[in-house]
């Protein structure tokens, strides 16, 4: 009983800072808009500057009225940024911040405003109750070189390629389930699961969740907690170019774990 009460307590203390993530007024939910950047120079309403795409990168303008830093270093007149890392970058302004970023081979601008509707709207994300039962035990069936998955993404009309290191093989409610397992370039030392189940458009965001996995240390053993299964960010704005989970990545049960549909989506 103490150690289920204490794996209870570290579930909470981890909703509780996912919570804390999701309020962060620089966090996702403060995004503003999703623009995609070409050869052409343009404006945007929720960003200084001027914006556009060159073979060798980002080339940025701020007139003379306007303060942007990178770093902490302001920049001023032409600034050309180099190729995007597929972390991203973050350019600063005021209270607010654009988050550039490589989607899928193109180049997006992400404002980022703390007095955001959907932050100001945002009142929490229900979730289900912490359940032992959806701690599950799987096996890793590693490829022996990472292969690309293709992937359909919540923009319409853009696909993209990911990284997949293998396949994880586990049981739920007694049926056989097999999910193909991503690389997470934020996170490479963890297995990156996006999925599908009968919950979605139920009690769940209809396009999926995701959570991640330690990659073993030995063996193939690989602990599945889909107590921590949370909404992709496209489960809460527009401005987001969420891959979705590859076409096979179906559990075919009710995982009834992990977080609900948020409120008014």
């Amino acid at each position: 009983m103490r150690q289920e009460t204490d794996w209870v307590a570290d579930w909470q203390a981890w909703r509780a800072a996912r919570e804390e993530r999701l309020r962060d007024p620089r966090g996702f939910l403060a995004v503003t808009g999703l623009h995609w950047l070409s050869a052409t120079p343009q404006r945007f309403h929720d960003v200084p500057g001027t914006w556009s795409q060159s073979p060798g990168g980002v080339v940025l303008t701020v007139d003379d009225d306007e303060a942007m830093t990178i770093s902490g270093r302001p920049l001023r007149g032409t600034t050309a940024i180099g190729p995007v890392d597929p972390t991203g970058l973050t350019i600063e302004f005021g209270e607010g911040l654009v988050e550039v970023a490589e989607r899928f081979g193109r180049t997006l601008l992400r404002p980022r405003h703390p007095d955001s509707p959907t932050l100001r709207a945002y009142t929490g994300t229900p979730s289900y109750a912490p359940d032992l039962r959806w701690v599950l035990e799987g096996r890793l069936e590693a490829y022996e070189q990472p292969r690309p998955v293709g992937v359909e993404t919540v923009v319409e009309g853009m696909t993209g390629t990911l990284e997949a290191r293998g396949e994880v093989v586990f049981t739920a409610d007694r049926r056989p389930q097999r999910l193909v397992a991503l690389t997470d370039p934020d996170a490479p030392d963890e297995l990156w699961l996006l999925f599908t189940d009968e919950t979605n458009g139920v009690t769940t965001y209809a396009a999926g969740r995701q959570f991640a996995a330690d990659l073993p240390t030995s063996g193939d053993r690989v602990v599945l907690d889909f107590n921590r299964a949370v909404n992709l960010p496209c489960a809460y704005t527009d401005f987001a170019a969420c891959p979705l989970p590859p076409a096979r990545n179906h559990v075919d049960v009710l995982v009834e774990a992990g977080e609900r549909v948020p409120p008014g989506r």
